[in-house]
């Protein structure tokens, strides 16, 4: 009978235990993002990978289950680029980097954030294409990407984003026809000027694709 009460005891402490080991992998993941960036100003300085989660660092901030739901570093002069790790805050609600000098590629992996609701990388160096992945955030409302070095086609299947409120890709070197279908109709033309981009604004043509 010992076998069952040792059990009973064991099995509510590895459950009080969940919370801390989802946040420290939270917190690696963040750490493994300091790794990749150049911080002259310090403004990461708090990103301790000693401590069990990141809830006390700036510029994190977390629900009450000590999850990860913000990330704010918008306008903090850092630079570097972006690794798959992000891929693992899973919680992840909002993703602010805009105004920064952070470059490479957007990995696909932000598209397993399936709670986004906003993702701002606007004012970066970003350069290769939109991740088709980003069709997988279902909850996402707003996405600026302007002012990056894209290049590529605005992928189609973007336009299954149902719940997109704002969509601004100028000021890149995007390529291709703009999508029409779904939300993206509703989209204004400048969220798409300064590419080499061919609209709907043909009224009635068959729009000629510049191909990338």
């Amino acid at each position: 009978m010992a076998f069952p009460t040792l059990l009973t005891f064991l099995l509510p402490l590895l459950l009080s235990l969940s919370p801390s080991l989802s946040t420290n992998s939270e917190g690696n993941a963040l750490h493994a993002l300091r790794s990749r960036l150049s911080d002259p100003t310090h403004v990461l300085q708090s990103w301790d990978p000693t401590l069990v989660n990141p809830c006390t660092w700036f510029h994190v901030t977390c629900d009450v289950n000590n999850h990860v739901i913000r990330l704010d570093l918008g306008n903090s002069n850092i630079s570097g680029s972006l690794g798959p790790e992000l891929g693992e805050l899973k919680h992840l609600q909002y993703l602010e980097l805009y105004r920064n000098n952070i470059g490479g590629k957007i990995p696909k992996e932000l598209g397993n954030l399936k709670s986004l609701i906003s993702m701002d990388l606007y004012g970066n160096r970003f350069e290769g294409e939109i991740p088709k992945s980003f069709a997988n955030l279902n909850s996402l409302r707003f996405l600026r990407l302007n002012n990056n070095k894209l290049s590529g086609s605005i992928p189609r299947e973007l336009t299954k984003l149902s719940n997109l409120k704002i969509f601004d890709v100028s000021n890149n070197e995007l390529c291709g026809t703009i999508p029409v279908d779904g939300i993206f109709g509703s989209f204004p033309m400048e969220s798409f000027e300064n590419n080499r981009l061919n609209g709907p604004e043909l009224k009635g043509l068959v729009p000629y694709d510049f191909g990338c």
